[in-house]
């Protein structure tokens, strides 16, 4: 129903993917359902070709296809590459590409037999963490790279709305649009999103990875009771999370679950990719012992679509988007607990450290002067930033913090905070 009319290329992904051809690992794209992963996977297979692979060495599969029979197994895996193996060009790589393969029960003994093949480079996508984990593990004794794959960056989809149509939006324009409806590349692909069709396709893609990547999986019968929670996530994403609260939210109405059954299934979302955590980290004295998380979307359309695209809480969209946007660029991010306040976000990648701040704006005095204070507050020099969506107040203040125009920041890849 929402295939893509428009195919926008990703060139970074496209150049980590090439990176990693002809090495021994497995390599693994993971991510949400619909972020576009099997696009990606036959972008890259387009691109060996070009490249002059004979197409007798590419085996391309994807396993949650329609078409494919019910009883389909391993067995039927392992023989299709078998034949594909005889068949291939001896004097070139044989190129797997397998699509969702958690769809198929014992696939991780197939990519074991073929990953100790000469000249045989294998690449997998997934929707569901436990890819990485158990007898995958096992089996290919950690020889594997994970790839993480998100719906668009800003970036992207200021590039993408660029091949769509020639408008002359300018970026402002294009981050409200962005804010609002999210960067599934299902809803790109059909032009300028509306409200209606925003919601249609989100509630598709909700209820796909609701129903088949987590109930069916896990066994969840009170799939009412499931969506409530999701829902509840993506809505007040942002907020310090409390189980005991939710849990008696739900009690409230009418809903009983246990602490214990509520916190299993919000990993079973963050394993299918859905949502994702900041944990609180101490930045002084001792560790917090009990630390709180926040959730967010892994995109803020999900956010906008369990409220009705309401359009409230700018400042927390806003901080969902900066934070999908440090992973993409590949930090990791904690909450930063002070003992006065808080940092909306500590980001770490290797040596190096980040400390994030996310308002709204920077107009009111007041307001200025509670988003710089936990910033003051931590003491090192690691770099502080304040990322906030109008223009006053942008630059460097004395004490060295810099406050920029989210515009700027995300489309800045290249930047300070997004060296790669």
């Amino acid at each position: 129903m929402f295939e893509s009319m428009l195919t926008y290329p990703r060139p970074r992904l496209l150049e980590s993917l090439i990176a990693h051809m002809g090495t021994d690992e497995v390599k693994v794209l993971t991510g949400v359902r619909r972020c576009g992963k099997s696009t990606l996977l036959r972008m890259f297979a387009d691109r060996l070709r070009a490249n002059g692979i004979a197409e007798s060495n590419l085996f391309f599969k994807q396993l949650d296809a329609a078409g494919l029979p019910f009883d389909y197994a391993a067995r039927n895996l392992y023989e299709e590459l078998s034949a594909a193996y005889r068949a291939a060009d001896k004097n070139g790589t044989f190129v797997i590409l397998l699509d969702e393969v958690q769809e198929v029960a014992g696939w991780e003994k197939v990519v074991r037999r073929f990953q100790t093949q000469p000249d045989t480079d294998i690449y997998l996508t997934g929707s569901n963490a436990m890819l990485l984990s158990g007898e995958l593990a096992t089996y290919i004794a950690g020889r594997y790279v994970e790839i993480p794959v998100y719906p668009f960056s800003f970036e992207e989809y200021v590039s993408c709305r660029a091949l769509q149509d020639e408008s002359s939006d300018s970026p402002d324009v294009l981050l409200a649009d962005y804010m609002r409806y999210g960067g599934m590349p299902a809803l790109l692909a059909m032009g300028p999103a509306d409200e209606s069709r925003a919601a249609e396709v989100l509630d598709a893609i909700f209820n796909t990875i609701v129903v088949k990547d987590v109930a069916s999986r896990y066994g969840i019968r009170d799939l009412a009771t499931f969506d409530k929670i999701a829902r509840y996530l993506f809505a007040t994403s942002g907020n310090l999370f409390s189980v005991r609260r939710i849990v008696n939210t739900l009690k409230s109405s009418g809903v009983v679950i246990s602490p214990q059954t509520l916190d299993e299934q919000i990993r079973m979302l963050e394993q299918a990719f859905v949502i994702y955590a900041a944990e609180q980290s101490g930045l002084r004295g001792k560790q917090i012992l009990r630390p709180q998380r926040k959730y967010y979307p892994v995109d803020n359309g999900f956010r906008n679509y369990a409220l009705g695209f309401a359009g409230v809480d700018a400042g927390f969209q806003l901080e969902g988007i900066v934070y999908m946007e440090l992973l993409r660029r590949g930090w990791t991010v904690h909450v930063g607990a002070l003992p006065t306040g808080e940092v909306d976000f500590v980001a770490r990648r290797g040596s190096a450290m980040r400390y994030v701040q996310v308002t709204a704006s920077m107009a009111d005095e007041a307001t200025r002067e509670r988003e710089l204070a936990p910033l003051r507050a931590v003491g090192d020099s690691f770099p502080k930033v304040v990322v906030t969506l109008e223009p006053y107040g942008v630059g460097t203040t004395q004490d060295g913090i810099t406050v920029i125009r989210a515009v700027d920041w995300l489309l800045d890849v290249d930047g300070d905070m997004g060296d790669r």
